[in-house]
C-alpha cells in the first residue's frame, strides 16, 4: 500500500501535505495498531505484563521496515518511542490514554518520511505541536483552536513534502488530545483549510460514494459530486467513508474535497 502511496505522491507535485493513519489490518484476522495501542495501554495501567504488547507493536512497524528496506534506525527510533509510554506517570494523567493511541499515527508518519525520501521525495516528518495544531483539552474528543490556522499557514513556506501524523494535536500545555475515533481525516481537513489548499483529497479504499453498499448491491452507481450539506447529512446517518467532523474545516475554509481509492487512483472519485 505504501508504494502506492509513494506513486501517487510523486504524480503530482501539488501534494505538498501527506497526513497519515496508523497501520491497519493486513487482513481480517489481524488487528489494527491502535487496538494493540489499546491493549498496551490497559496492561500498563493494571500493571499486567506490557512486554508481548510492546513486541506485537514493534513487530509490526519492523515487518514495514523490512519490507520497504528501510535502514535500521527508522525502527530504532520507533522501538524507543513505544517503550517510552511504559515510563509516562498513570496517577493523575488525565491524556495518557489519548498519548498511547497516538503513537500509531505518530510513528507511521516517521517511517513514510522515511521511506519517501529514500525514493527519491523531499520529505519531512512533522509532530502536530511544530505544525501548529493546537487543540482544546478534551481527551478523546479534542477540537482545533481557531488561532491555530495562522500558524498551519505558515507550512506553505516550506518546499518539502510534509509527513504529518493524523487524529491528534496538542494542548496548550502541550500534552497529546486525539480526535474522536478515525480522527485521521480531521487533521486532514484542518491541514488543508490552513494551508488554503486548492484541494483536499482523502484517500481511502473505495472509488468515492456510491448510491448503495458496493458490498451488497452489485456494481452501484457512482456520485461524482455532492454538496457539503448532502456529505453532512450521510456522515450523520452513519456513512462510514468520511468522519463528520472532517468536513467542517474544509467546508469553513472553502477547500474543495474529494474522496479517493488509494487503490485506484486514476478514477475521479466524488467530489464535495
Amino acid at each position: 500500500q505504501l508504494e502506492k502511496v509513494l506513486n501517487i505522491v510523486k504524480s503530482d507535485s501539488e501534494r505538498r501535505f501527506v497526513v497519515v493513519s496508523a497501520p491497519g489490518k493486513r487482513n481480517a484476522e489481524d488487528t489494527k495498531v491502535t487496538d494493540a495501542l489499546i491493549k498496551y495501554y490497559r496492561d500498563y495501567v493494571a500493571g499486567n505484563d506490557i512486554s508481548k504488547s510492546q513486541s506485537w507493536i514493534i513487530d509490526r512497524y519492523a515487518a514495514m521496515v523490512s519490507e520497504l528496506g528501510l535502514k535500521p534506525a527508522v525502527l530504532e527510533k520507533i522501538s524507543k518511542s513505544i517503550h517510552a509510554l511504559a515510563t509516562l506517570p498513570i496517577e493523575e494523567n488525565e491524556f495518557l490514554y489519548d498519548t498511547f493511541l497516538a503513537a500509531g499515527e505518530n510513528n507511521n508518519a516517521k517511517l513514510i518520511a522515511a521511506y519517501f525520501n529514500q525514493n527519491g521525495i523531499d520529505a519531512r516528518y512533522m509532530h502536530p505541536r511544530e505544525a501548529g495544531i493546537v487543540v482544546t483539552s478534551e481527551p478523546g474528543h479534542a477540537r482545533i483552536i481557531p488561532s491555530s490556522y495562522d500558524k498551519i499557514e505558515e507550512l506553505t513556506n516550506t518546499n518539502e513534502v510534509l509527513v504529518i501524523p493524523g487524529f491528534f494535536g496538542v494542548t496548550k500545555e502541550n500534552q497529546i488530545c486525539t480526535f474522536s475515533r478515525g480522527g485521521s481525516d480531521i487533521t486532514g481537513s484542518i491541514i488543508a483549510a490552513g494551508v488554503k489548499a486548492d484541494l483536499y483529497e482523502n484517500f481511502t479504499d473505495v472509488d468515492g460514494i456510491f448510491a448503495a453498499h458496493p458490498g451488497i448491491i452489485h456494481q452501484p452507481h457512482s456520485i461524482p459530486e455532492l454538496t457539503y450539506r448532502e456529505m453532512r447529512e450521510l456522515a450523520y446517518a452513519g456513512f462510514s467513508v468520511l468522519h463528520d467532523e472532517a468536513l467542517l474545516p474544509a467546508y469553513r475554509g472553502k477547500i474543495p474535497l474529494v474522496i479517493k481509492n488509494t487503490n485506484n487512483p486514476d478514477h475521479p472519485g466524488t467530489r464535495i
